[in-house]
């Protein structure tokens, strides 16, 4: 009996980017693949790549030049870069590492098998094009296995805003949106194979326009299947957060509590620099209305710090807006360069202050979290459990604002959804018992 192939995957970046080496995954799958978590014992390594991290194009490389190794052993091991980076680089992937079998961009995955068959053939396969069909069509029906309690489910990809920092209009295309009645099945095939929560992706989700009612009209439809106790989605964009989907926060019972909600900076000079088209003011607007519709909503956010021409006024803006805000949590980086963007050619913030003011943010963010989540001891909320925790008897799972909670009870099983009461807080995760 023949032995399955296996295959590789190291995913980079966004959930986006897990999600699409599921699917690259199950496109493989069809041609005799099995997943392995070891490098060497692969008969494929695939790099699922993201531009998004500094120096990120030079750290496939570094990670390519580790296997050079393994090729130079088995000259039939087929390596493979997707992604983000290989829509950037293209051919240069090739020049620079010659043992690089095929490149394939974000778009494009849905070619896999084909490239891969071409390598298998002995020639170099490349394709970073944005292809005229739906990938999502081309890919085969996903295997009916057992599935976590949890998934992510992609809705819309690409960007249209270009914010003068950011790569991901060049390397995921114009913003495309998958029909609604395409991510419902979807949606019920994942409940159909154990999945209780799903988290909606997108580069700009809420500019989701599938649905004619919009990123808010698929929600409520999702709501209504029967075993999907959850609903989330990221990222968002400030200015396509409508009325309808501030609404849903408030009276959608299935749409969770837990918001990621970017502004980058909290100065208006900054903001028009960086192109985002909204004001700070217009932002704490948008938070007072969010909260308004659902007073314990957690919000989280997104920072950049030290943006070409930002002063330390400029910085305290930013300050001051985190303290309006209150973020439940948030994910701050210094800037840097992204070749081929606007932001790139303007004159730099020297890094020394970069550190500082990246330092101070990150401060301040650390504060509210900390004060938030131990805000939750005494309250009772409901807990998704994932995995056994590291004691014996031990269990982990996500709460209703998306919190690590350990809750130690007997009779508690993956993608069990109870109600926890939560008695202490610790740096990274909150404890309960059962309610």
């Amino acid at each position: 009996m023949t032995q399955p192939k296996k295959l590789f995957i190291k995913t980079y970046g966004c959930q986006m980017n897990v999600y699409d080496s599921e699917r690259m995954a199950e496109a493989m799958g069809g041609q005799g693949y099995v997943q392995t978590d070891r490098p060497d014992d692969a008969d494929m390594i695939l790099l699922n790549t993201c531009h998004i991290r500094e120096k990120a194009a030079e750290k496939v490389y570094s990670e390519l030049g580790r296997y050079k190794g393994l090729k130079a052993e088995r000259p039939d091991l087929k390596i493979g870069v997707a992604g983000c980076v290989a829509q950037a680089e293209g051919e240069e992937i090739m020049r620079r590492q010659p043992m690089v079998d095929l490149v394939v961009g974000p778009q494009s995955y849905h070619r896999l098998p084909e490239l891969e068959a071409k390598a298998r053939s002995g020639e170099k396969a490349l394709d970073t094009d944005f292809p005229e069909e739906d990938k999502f069509e081309r890919l085969q029906a996903r295997p009916k296995a057992k599935r976590g309690p949890t998934a992510f489910l992609t809705v819309q990809e690409g960007c249209d805003k270009f914010c003068a920092f950011c790569v991901v209009p060049y390397t995921r295309g114009a913003e495309v949106s998958r029909p609604a009645d395409r991510v419902l099945t979807e949606a019920r095939d994942l409940v159909e194979r154990g999945v209780r929560e799903i988290t909606l992706l997108g580069q700009n989700v809420n500019a989701y326009h599938g649905h004619d009612r919009g990123l808010a009209g698929l929600i409520r439809e999702l709501a209504a299947i029967d075993g999907l106790e959850r609903i989330r989605f990221t990222t968002s964009h400030p200015n396509d957060m409508d009325d309808a989907l501030i609404a849903a926060h408030g009276d959608c019972e299935k749409l969770m509590p837990y918001l990621h909600l970017p502004v980058q900076a909290g100065s208006d000079r900054i903001l028009k620099r960086m192109n985002r088209h909204h004001t700070a003011e217009a932002y704490l607007k948008l938070v007072e209305r969010l909260r308004a519709a659902r007073p314990d909503l957690h919000l989280s956010g997104d920072f950049i710090v030290g943006f070409p021409e930002e002063t330390e006024a400029d910085f305290q803006a930013t300050l001051d807006l985190v303290e309006a805000v209150q973020y439940g949590s948030a994910f701050s980086f210094k800037y840097s360069e992204r070749p081929g963007t606007p932001a790139a050619e303007r004159p730099q913030v020297p890094e020394a202050e970069k550190d500082d003011r990246l330092q101070r943010l990150q401060a301040l963010l650390v504060r509210q979290q900390r004060a938030l989540q131990d805000a939750m001891v005494g309250r009772e909320v409901g807990v998704l459990f994932e995995k056994p925790g590291r004691r014996p008897g031990q269990m982990v799972g996500k709460s209703d604002y998306l919190h690590a909670v350990y809750v130690e009870a007997d009779g508690l099983a993956r993608g069990d959804l109870r109600r926890v009461r939560i008695v202490e807080s610790s740096p990274n995760s909150l404890r309960g018992v059962l309610a």
